[in-house]
């Protein structure tokens, strides 16, 4: 522990009524995340109450130049929560008040520790819901840290078009509100996009004003199966150019039917496989459903499947939700990696493919395929050995070689999960030196000291 983290101590559990430790085995947990990225702990860990008490955490480290780490649920993908400097890091999941609802606005405001699950249970008799789902119960505040979105995009768009206002703790213990409550404005820079999606490096999130929607009258379901990915990409393309209103649109290769029927026991033909979901009326679900079947079978799609029946519908996802699990239980022992890039949808097949034509060829381990296609945004998932450096290394030079097509299509090198401490060389690639030089003078500007999460989106922060 560094002597500026050891000045602080006294006076951090004096403000905090003993909720600040020091523990070997609580500081491991909050050094760590579901990444490839090794444990790298702080040197403490706070738990917060209050924005209040954010504010004057962060005055302290300030004034000791000690590093801040936020940490919600520890689900980040890049490594966002690794305290590289060590320093104190400030655990939000007791601040997990629901703090208003407005059925007729159709907003909340909910403090930065509530989970997605949460708010959802919390609002399940309002007739209004939450709609972005990243697959894990994530806090709404490393949500909006990291621009999170997921299987309903397509639909409900990321985090960004889901904030209405942040309450922001700055480096320096004030506290900010971002925006007011209102649908739009024409005042000032935007500063609630700012925060969204700086991985905790410009200041800590407390507070989250949500744009909320209502629940569909109806919701169906369908599944159907390809011989070829383009043909299914295709499908989706010309559903979208005809309006039909897709809430949900999931695809699964081959390889990641296969390992579901392996893990859940299942009988899934093991194609190419895509999974749909339509919300609106009763009559309205069956209908996009129709012409949605329509199109697919005439882009060379079989074995549609279709139900508006809840149980059946869930039953239907359980693959789709099943996916994760189900690719590290192919290799156990494995590290399972996922890749997370973004392109045009005009460029996704080809990006696909000649990705695919060069694992086949390089890689003989474990891999699979899911992508949320509607967005662009795919995930092919490599098994690793973690003790093996050939796989290391190849896996390093298949997503290099990735990472570099996908911006050479006009994409990005990270569709959702962020670009923590995995991506950092891969910035300057995407936005160029005269942008990532404006985004470095933004972190100076608002973070003089580099004491929020350094080590993090920029190679030398």
């Amino acid at each position: 522990m560094s002597s500026a983290c050891s000045r602080i101590l006294d006076e951090l559990n004096e403000l905090l009524g003993g909720r600040c430790t020091t523990n070997t085995s609580i500081c491991a947990q909050h050094g760590k995340d579901e990444s490839r990225h090794p444990e790298m702990p702080p040197d403490a860990v706070c738990f917060a109450h209050s924005a209040e008490e954010v504010a004057t955490i962060l005055r302290l480290c300030h004034r000791e130049s000690v590093p801040v780490i936020p940490f919600g649920t520890g689900t980040n993908m890049e490594g966002q929560v690794c305290a590289v400097e060590g320093g104190v890091c400030i655990d939000m999941s007791e601040m997990n008040a629901i703090t208003r609802v407005s059925q007729n606005d159709m907003d909340c405001t909910v403090q930065a520790g509530v989970t997605r699950k949460q708010l959802n249970e919390y609002l399940r008799d309002s007739g209004l819901f939450f709609p972005i789902d990243p697959g894990a119960d994530a806090s709404i505040g490393g949500m909006a840290s990291t621009n999170a979105s997921g299987t309903t995009t397509v639909a409900y768009g990321s985090m960004k078009e889901n904030v209405l206002a942040l309450r922001v703790a700055l480096p320096g213990g004030e506290l900010i509100h971002t925006a007011s409550r209102a649908r739009k404005s024409s005042a000032g820079y935007d500063l609630t996009r700012l925060f969204i999606g700086s991985e905790g490096t410009l200041g800590v999130i407390t507070d989250i004003t949500l744009r909320l929607h209502g629940r569909a009258e109806a919701i169906s379901a369908a599944r159907i199966c390809f011989s070829d990915i383009a043909n299914a990409i295709d499908t989706v393309i010309l559903a979208m150019q005809c309006g039909i209103g897709l809430a949900r649109i999931e695809l699964l290769d081959k390889n990641q039917m296969a390992a579901i029927n392996r893990y859940s026991k299942s009988d899934y033909r093991e194609l190419p496989t895509l999974f749909l979901e339509f919300h609106g009326s009763r009559s309205g679900v069956k209908e996009q459903a129709a012409l949605f079947s329509d199109i697919a079978v005439d882009c060379g799609g079989s074995e549609w499947t279709w139900t508006a029946n809840e149980s059946e519908r869930k039953q239907m996802w359980s693959a789709r939700h099943a996916a994760a699990f189900a690719a590290r239980a192919a290799r156990p022992g494995c590290v399972a990696v996922a890749t997370d890039v973004c392109v045009p949808l005009s460029r996704l097949a080809e990006c696909i493919a000649v990705t695919r034509k060069e694992i086949e060829v390089e890689w003989k381990w474990p891999f699979m395929l899911t992508a949320h296609i509607g967005d662009g945004n795919f995930h092919y998932v490599f098994l690793i050995d973690p003790e093996s450096e050939q796989e290391w290394a190849v896996f390093h030079s298949l997503y290099e070689r990735l990472i570099d097509r996908a911006i050479g299509m006009s994409g990005t090198c990270t569709g959702e999960h962020g670009i923590g401490l995995g991506k950092k060389k891969y910035l300057l690639k995407e936005f160029g030196g005269a942008g990532t030089e404006l985004m470095r003078s933004i972190k100076s500007a608002i973070d003089p000291r580099n004491i929020m999460n350094p080590g993090k989106v920029f190679e030398d922060a």
